[in-house]
């Protein structure tokens, strides 16, 4: 019987070294390969499998990390790219031909919405954007044609957890590929593939690196044919992956379990305590009982709810930014997964230029405020939000 998951993020195969074999992940930082004569190097052209050459084609430190993400997400292999944005252009760009299809649910990503809406103006895609709760409307978008249903496990920030079951199965019928953005969950809560997923992507840089110090990104496939296409298609981009970097986050994995189940513990007791503050108008978490999806996302998430909520105050926008000239243990920061707890008020920064009613369109309200909960103590997190909360409420 295989190991548990968590047991698999510490003890990823590593190859043995003249007899012995290194705990950590060697890092090899040459970026190309000498060969004894002509015929050795002409080998190492000819694909997967091959001698590596050139680091844009493979290098070893990226592939023991693309084997163990793999490995977590139950796939055929994996593609480490330079971002997650660089695994997710890389899939789609292979998936997809002029004139393609794709139904995505219409709360992903800013910056994969901004690259649909690219494949769609240069490129001719069209696309269609659903909300994943509605099969029915699901059900009708997905056309005979259709190339990629887009999904996120977990939307951002609203925290609605996908049915993957049962949309990976519409899309089947209707002979689409399904991809699903799993950052958000990550392999421990989430592993797609197990669902019906073609291919899971992930931004490394959030829970897999988790200290702020690296970026990258990984895509997952169950079909080793699409697997290659995807990698060819990486390959000519040379949307790679640093070998450092590989290296950081094959050592954030060691800790990735640990980290994941303190960050939604806390986020669970933060989740709790903001939906009971008189300030706070709604909170978005599919671990609170009453959230919509709840009973999706316990049969979907394993071993936790996730490490990021959302938050909408009643101030609004003012109150929104009050908070976050308020925080002070807590880092105003965009981006999550990180050991440190990071919040961020999206009307005034990332959205900051929608209006109001662009801002309700995107299911971003003016005083929403996302957070991703870091490792510190519990107790310590509620004191530095319930002040800033506070704070924001007599602004």
């Amino acid at each position: 019987m295989a190991p548990h998951i968590h047991t698999r993020t510490v003890h990823r195969p590593v190859e043995p070294v003249e007899g012995s074999t290194p705990l950590g992940t060697p890092l090899y930082q040459s970026h190309t390969f000498a060969f004894t004569d002509t015929d050795a190097m002409a080998a190492s052209f000819e694909g997967p499998g091959s001698p590596y050459v050139y680091a844009r084609y493979g290098n070893p430190t990226v592939a023991a990390l693309e084997a163990a993400v793999a490995d977590l997400e139950g796939g055929a292999g994996a593609i480490a790219s330079g971002s997650g944005m660089g695994a997710i252009t890389s899939t789609l760009w292979a998936l997809l031909g002029s004139g393609g299809r794709v139904v995505a649910q219409d709360r992903l990503y800013g910056g994969t919405q901004s690259l649909l809406d690219d494949l769609r103006g240069r490129w001719g895609v069209d696309v269609v954007r659903v909300d994943a709760d509605d099969l029915d409307g699901v059900r009708a978008a997905l056309t005979p044609g259709t190339d990629v249903l887009l999904l996120e496990t977990i939307a951002n920030p609203t925290g609605r957890v996908a049915d993957l079951p049962v949309l990976t199965a519409l899309a089947r019928e209707a002979g689409a590929a399904t991809v699903v953005d799993n950052t958000f969950a990550t392999p421990l809560l989430c592993r797609p593939i197990e669902h019906g997923a073609d291919v899971v992507v992930h931004s490394a840089t959030k829970y897999m690196g988790g200290h702020s110090d690296t970026i990258g990104g990984v895509a997952v496939f169950a079909d080793p044919g699409a697997l290659d296409a995807v990698r060819a298609r990486t390959a000519e981009f040379g949307a790679v992956l640093d070998p450092f970097a590989a290296w950081l986050i094959s050592r954030g994995l060691s800790t990735l379990a640990v980290r994941v189940s303190r960050q939604c513990a806390n986020a669970q007791v933060l989740a709790e305590r903001l939906n009971a503050h008189p300030a706070v108008t709604a909170v978005h978490y599919p671990g609170l009982p009453d959230a919509p999806g709840h009973a999706t996302a316990r049969r979907i998430l394993d071993g936790g709810f996730g490490g990021v909520l959302a938050f909408e105050l009643a101030g609004g926008l003012a109150a929104g930014r009050g908070f976050a000239a308020a925080v002070e243990l807590a880092a105003l920061a965009p981006s999550l997964g990180d050991v440190r707890t990071l919040v961020m008020h999206p009307a005034s920064t990332s959205h900051r230029a929608m209006d109001a009613e662009g801002l309700a369109r995107a299911g971003i309200a003016e005083g929403l405020i996302r957070v991703s909960a870091g490792i510190e103590d519990v107790e310590d997190l509620w004191a530095d939000l319930e002040q800033a909360v506070g704070a924001a409420a007599g602004a």
